[in-house]
């Protein structure tokens, strides 16, 4: 049951510095193919990989929910010239992701607004794209924000969707076993609650979506805990000024943690591509995470 005293957005004002340099400047996980990779190579890769499921192209309009500090939204402006809009609960993520916009010369392309993912408040059929990376597991109202990405899409606009989604259901003595370790997690990364990845294509379908495909990406993304590990020690004094000992010493242990949880099958990470009505000019496997 969801914490009715825990406040995403201040959770995330709070952190977001410290994230930086703990998960890298883009801020989520990272897509290994041999392993040897650095982290900003993988999270990169990850993006990459988003891309090509989102088909993005020159001067479509993406909404990117939970937009983080914005370097997702950079690359896809700066490198594919996409037009951009932003949103997250957080003031900070905004402010820092219009720095990071100004900085990298694409300000008038990029822009961010303080909304809410499940009711964003914009009009139908307003966008040509919508991006969902890592953000949905942190929205328990999660059929809300899938019939909100569903609802703003243009006929033929495309549905991209990555995240740590729950790979096998979980009985009540693993409730219990885990309910330390899941407390950790949630202390250091939110109040979070993970979905089957085909429940993310149940509720696409349920809301006009079409399903083009669904990839597992559990394996890929491993390697992204000793990367934030090794974060954390580099940066050890920096993170200590900002989140305290307490909180440099949960953060290790969480990636311990979520290490287990891979391995062991109950957590793993995935990706969904769905659009709305038919694409013309697309063939198969074009813009589809498992035709790559």
């Amino acid at each position: 049951m969801a914490d009715p005293s825990y406040d995403a957005a201040r959770h995330y004002d709070r952190v977001t510095r410290a994230w930086g340099l703990l998960l890298g400047d883009d801020l989520h996980y990272g897509l290994f193919a041999t392993g040897t990779e650095t982290l900003a190579e993988a999270t990169r890769a990850l993006t990459d990989r988003m891309v090509r499921a989102a088909a993005i192209e020159p001067d479509v309009e993406v909404l990117d929910v939970g937009c983080g500090t914005g370097t997702p939204a950079c690359v896809l402006t700066r490198d594919h010239g996409a037009r951009v809009t932003g949103i997250t609960t957080s003031p900070v993520g905004v402010e820092a992701a219009t720095a990071r916009a100004v900085a990298a010369g694409v300000g008038g392309l990029a822009r961010f607004e303080v909304r809410d993912g499940t009711d964003n408040g914009y009009p139908d059929a307003s966008f040509d794209r919508v991006w969902v990376l890592e953000s949905s597991h942190l929205m328990r109202a999660r059929g809300r924000l899938i019939a909100e990405c569903a609802r703003v899409l243009r006929p033929g606009g495309v549905l991209a969707l990555c995240d740590i989604v729950l790979r096998r259901p979980l009985s009540f003595s693993d409730v219990r076993r885990l309910r330390e370790p899941l407390t950790l997690l949630r202390h250091v990364f939110g109040d979070a609650h993970m979905e089957p990845l085909g429940r993310y294509a149940e509720l696409a379908e349920e809301h006009g979506l079409v399903v083009d495909g669904l990839t597992d990406l559990t394996a890929a993304t491993r390697p992204t805990f000793a990367r934030w590990r090794d974060n954390a020690r580099r940066h050890g004094d920096e993170v200590v000024a900002l989140l305290g000992e307490a909180g440099w010493a949960r953060f290790v242990d969480s990636c311990t943690v979520l290490e287990g949880l891979w391995d062991d099958g109950t957590l793993g990470y995935g990706l969904l591509a769905a659009h709305r009505g038919a694409r013309e000019g697309h063939g198969p496997g074009d813009g589809r995470p498992d035709g790559s």
